[in-house]
């Protein structure tokens, strides 16, 4: 059997309202909010009774998402949000927009900071990483087409 399509990538944070205003800045859509609890949950998760609020967002073309969560039980046990982009472990996510100075403009409005430098990558992208809500780190690319 075959892959059929990656569905969505996880993200745990503190304020689900800044952080879900922050990805509709950057273009998301709000697909739907939830509660998610009970023993049932936790049997997939191996967390054991839990309680987390959701929220999934959706690009544009929608094809991808983001669930953020904020877990109420158990309380979060790990943050590597300060890490670097070398870090093992899933570490960021990179989204293409149209224009990135505009993006990186929008953002700042949102707290976003700039980690290194907006760079030119031959005549393909423009690039870089931002810190954005809760010090989540986020790749920007534009393509030079």
């Amino acid at each position: 059997m075959a892959l059929k399509r990656m569905d969505n990538v996880g993200i745990v944070v503190e304020d689900l309202g800044v952080t879900i205003d922050f990805f509709r800045e950057l273009g998301l859509e709000l697909e739907g909010r939830a509660t998610i609890e009970g023993e049932w949950a936790g049997r997939v998760t191996g967390l054991g009774d839990q309680h987390v609020e959701i929220a999934m967002m959706r690009t544009p073309d929608g094809h991808s998402r983001l669930e953020l969560s904020r877990f109420l039980t158990p309380p979060v046990v790990a943050d590597h949000r300060n890490a670097p982009v070398n870090a093992m472990g899933y570490l960021r996510v990179m989204f293409t927009v149209d224009d990135i100075d505009d993006t990186l403009e929008r953002l700042r409005t949102r707290g976003a900071q700039l980690v290194g430098e907006l760079v030119r990558y031959k005549d393909v992208y423009r690039l870089c990483y931002i810190r954005g809500p809760e010090g989540l780190l986020i790749g920007l690319a534009q393509e030079l087409s």
